[in-house]
């Protein structure tokens, strides 16, 4: 029951987020801030995260020091960007339809050079920072688009630019 909950959100929440990816103009280098991720960087973000959920469901902890490697440069085009997310969700999706509910529930830790930083059932680990942690940088993404007049596709509901 929990491996259906958790695939429902998280097929839905992919697939709206890569319509939302789908709208990216040509301009990545764009930023709306001097503090803020370039659009093409926002993007690439998020076409990493499902990544996450491949080390919470395989792994029982994942170090932010010991387990980190350095990000291999980030693609250069939107055709580059969905490829990656695309293969992320594909990867992570087998990973959940993988995994029981007795997996789910089982423990799961983030880790500061070996010491715990938080634990907490990996269910809850994979909703944290695989699907919400991807709606919250989609939003930003939204924003984002909205400020380059790019019009956006229904969310949760129909957008001011399309109806359902």
């Amino acid at each position: 029951m929990i491996r259906e909950v958790l695939l429902a959100e998280f097929d839905h929440e992919m697939a709206v987020t890569r319509r939302l990816l789908e709208r990216c103009p040509a301009g990545l280098e764009w930023t709306p801030h001097a503090k803020s991720f370039s659009l093409g960087d926002l993007a690439t973000h998020l076409a990493r995260l499902p990544h996450w959920g491949e080390w919470i469901l395989d792994k029982d902890a994942y170090d932010l020091v010991l387990d980190s490697t350095p990000p291999e440069p980030g693609p250069s085009a939107l055709p580059e960007i969905l490829e990656v997310f695309d293969r992320n969700v594909s990867v992570v999706r087998a990973a959940l339809v993988a995994s029981s509910d007795a997996e789910l529930a089982s423990p799961w830790s983030l880790l500061r050079n070996g010491s715990t930083v938080m634990s907490l059932p990996r269910m809850a680990a994979f909703k944290t920072y695989v699907v919400s942690h991807t709606i919250h940088h989609r939003g930003q993404l939204s924003v984002y688009l909205r400020l380059q007049d790019v019009p956006l596709p229904a969310i949760y509901g129909p957008s001011a630019d399309e109806s359902m």
